[in-house]
């Protein structure tokens, strides 16, 4: 070996060591490029040893490709091999090289293969997704991870939980790690079992207690079955309770899309006296609306149902003063007529609808500010987006008061409809007031159909599902109070969430039918009577 070989052979010895190295560091394994092409094997067994090594592997990319795997997202290019995550959005999947990061744009389903895996393999996938969150910057993710091993019960953690509490620095994570390895010392049978149940008393998690009845099954010391009992008592009470406060929650989102949906019509029914049988197409408008919006601006998903808000609104209200000016105006007094000719214009919408999307449901993909849930603790759970439209409603509903009591419009509104005879005489222009009352009624009806399409698929029947649901709102509030629809609605709302659990949701909705029919029967003007001239 010549004097220049050996410089040459010194020189690499020490640079490949450290960029090794640094590529380590960097949270980058050579070996995971290696078992992300074996993925994509044929062979099942090739594909379950390549997801055992993988996991293994200190990657920053690793838990991208788990969660991928978990979701079945990972796929493969059929041509090259090529490993990518594909996402849903607006309808199309979006492919992105998980080695570079790289967007490949739109992913045609025909040149691409999915990665399948067994369900032992996507429990050993969660458990090593769990161990790597466990220790990541992010408490949240922490907890996150705490929550996973306690929910799988899976002892063989127990040392990695032990470990990381020794150097947890956020109390809320401390907290739930004690809860956690309490609740596997006690599954194991090891250490104290009194102070573990002590740890473990104030959790609500379905696994403690789980563990807790079977310590009360296996425990010999009376005491200690005594103490196990009390407590499982004590939290059994507190998931009750957690359990009211949810239904309760369900019944207010539920009494918010009524709000939403009756809204609108306690305006063209309860004030103009007009009886709008397409009152659900107009919701229906507002949804696809909502829609539509997603479908021209695809890379806009955040910002949607704020943009689809105002056009809804617009939308509806265009078509509500059209159905006005080219038919209603026409039959005022005659409540049978407006009945048949709007039932008439609300299967020429949805005839309209089927024709330009097509008969098949759509779905609007929800923002991410509106998905997921709030996790209040183990046993109560708020979803964002139900959440969101309770304040929404509340908030349309206050915006439609102050229009109606505080505006030039709300004035002209009140004063045709209390007295059309003398509101002409002073100058109020009632054909113009009656199509603007119909047009902000039926705009209202819209954006009420963009909160609907957060909760549900968009199809050519779904105001159908609210029209009548609308009209026993607005009759059981008082017909023309806006107040006694917010009322109305609410209390609707959460009594059939509370009826369901024991009657069942159909049983639920006729019980509150018959009760609507007989308070009728006794208070015909509804809850909030009109007064005055209004009255008559």
């Amino acid at each position: 070996m010549t004097y220049v070989t050996r410089m040459v052979v010194l020189i690499l010895m020490v640079i490949i060591p450290i960029s090794s190295s640094s590529f380590a560091d960097d949270g980058i394994s050579a070996d995971f490029e290696i078992m992300l092409a074996d993925l994509t094997s044929s062979k099942f067994k090739k594909r379950t040893q390549a997801i055992e090594k993988l996991v293994k592997i200190n990657d920053k990319r690793l838990p991208l490709v788990i969660d991928a795997l978990l979701h079945s997202q990972l796929h493969y290019r059929k041509a090259d091999k090529l490993v990518a995550v594909l996402t849903e959005k607006t309808g199309k999947d979006y492919a992105s090289a998980v080695l570079t990061g790289e967007s490949l744009g739109v992913a045609i389903s025909s040149e691409w293969k999915k990665i399948i895996i067994s369900n032992r393999l996507r429990t050993t996938l969660r458990d090593a997704l769990a161990m790597i969150q466990l220790n990541d910057e992010n408490a949240t993710i922490r907890k996150t991870a705490v929550d996973q091993v306690l929910s799988q019960i899976d002892v063989k953690q127990l040392a990695a939980l032990e470990k990381r509490y020794k150097i947890e620095q956020d109390d809320d994570v401390k907290e739930k790690l004690n809860v956690a390895i309490s609740t596997l010392k006690l599954k194991k049978n090891e250490g104290d079992t009194r102070n573990l149940i002590a740890n473990v008393k104030d959790s609500v998690n379905p696994s403690v207690r789980q563990v807790l009845a079977e310590v009360i099954d296996n425990v010999n010391d009376k005491e200690t079955k005594n103490l196990a009992t009390k407590t499982l008592a004590k939290i059994d009470q507190r998931v009750s309770q957690y359990a009211k406060v949810e239904t309760l929650f369900f019944g207010l989102s539920l009494g918010s899309v009524l709000v939403l949906a009756a809204i609108g019509l306690a305006i063209t029914f309860g004030v103009m006296g007009v009886i709008n049988m397409a009152h659900g197409e107009l919701i229906m408008l507002g949804a696809y609306t909502t829609y539509v919006v997603q479908l021209w601006f695809p890379n806009l998903i955040e910002y949607s149902v704020l943009i689809a808000i105002p056009l809804a609104f617009i939308v509806s209200g265009l078509v509500g003063i059209l159905i006005e000016r080219g038919i209603i105006r026409f039959l005022y007094g005659r409540p049978l007529e407006t009945l048949l000719a709007t039932f008439g214009v609300s299967l020429v919408l949805q005839q309209v609808v089927r024709s330009i999307f097509g008969p098949l449901n759509r779905a609007v993909e929800s923002p991410t500010w509106m998905s997921g849930v709030w996790q209040v603790n183990d046993a109560l759970a708020l979803t964002w987006n139900r959440l969101y439209i309770i304040v929404f409603a509340v908030l349309v509903f206050f915006i439609l008061l102050f229009i109606l009591k505080k505006t030039t419009l709300g004035l002209k509104v009140r004063a045709v409809s209390q007295n059309r005879t003398m509101a002409c005489a002073m100058g109020v222009k009632a054909n113009w007031v009656d199509a603007m009352t119909f047009g902000l009624g039926s705009g209202i009806a819209g954006v009420a159909g963009v909160a609907l399409s957060q909760l549900t698929n968009v199809g050519p029947n779904l105001g159908q599902a609210y029209i009548i649901d609308s009209f026993m709102v607005v009759v059981f509030g008082g017909v023309g109070n806006l107040w006694g629809t917010l009322v109305a609605g609410l209390s609707l709302g959460i009594t059939n969430k509370l009826l369901e659990p024991w009657a069942g949701a159909v049983l639920a909705k006729i019980i509150v039918l018959l009760f609507i029919i007989l308070f009728i029967q006794k208070r015909p003007s509804g809850l909030f009577p009109q007064k005055g001239r209004a009255a008559t």
